[in-house]
């Protein structure tokens, strides 16, 4: 199975700055990529059990959209 080239993004602070922390980048680098290759993963799952592959694009924008900042200030 032919996959689609993926490069991550220049990753940029709250003022929108780019990062310039070398592990930092690793990290977050090293997490989109396991992120994506889960998420392929479980796309081909869907797929060949029959699932509808607009349905589970659809349910993965929800689920990034429904995640929570803990961080966030109250």
């Amino acid at each position: 199975m032919r996959e689609t080239a993926f490069t991550p993004p220049t990753w940029l602070d709250p003022d929108g700055k780019a990062l310039s922390c070398v592990e930092k980048i690793k990290v977050l680098d090293e997490n989109i990529e396991e992120i994506r290759q889960l998420a392929q993963d479980a796309l081909e799952d869907a797929i060949l059990m029959g699932g509808d592959e607009a349905q589970f694009r659809t349910v993965m924008t929800d689920l990034v959209a429904a995640l929570e900042n803990p961080y966030a200030k109250a």
